[in-house]
């Protein structure tokens, strides 16, 4: 049985995006030599933080969504052999987004109609 990772308050659970890097003259740079990915996927998100008026902030990420998040940050954790990282709400540094191709662009309009 899968278990799945719920996370409380803030808080967000991520799949590290990991990238094997290979120099132009064809060596692979393992792991240990190479610095911790920045940025992951959304696997999970908590309900959001009561502030101190009582209200709950609710958190603008949906499971899927990728983001880019502080270096040093969060805590790692394995979960039925997956790894996960959990991060909290304010080390999300932005929303990544797929810039839309130029064929999918809408055409601007020219001169006089």
């Amino acid at each position: 049985m899968a278990t799945k990772v719920v996370p409380l308050t803030d808080h967000i659970v991520l799949k590290a995006v990991e990238q094997e890097e290979i120099t132009t003259s064809g060596i692979v740079i393992p792991d240990s030599a190479k610095e911790k990915p920045q940025h992951g996927h959304v696997v999970a998100v908590g309900p959001g933080k009561m502030n101190e008026a009582g209200v709950v902030e609710t958190i603008e990420l949906n499971e899927g969504d990728r983001v880019l998040y502080q270096k040093y940050t969060g805590q790692e954790i394995t979960v039925d052999q997956a790894d996960y990282i959990v991060i909290r709400f304010q080390d999300v540094l932005a929303k990544l987004e797929d810039a839309p191709t130029a064929a999918a662009a809408p055409k601007a309009a020219r001169g006089r109609k």
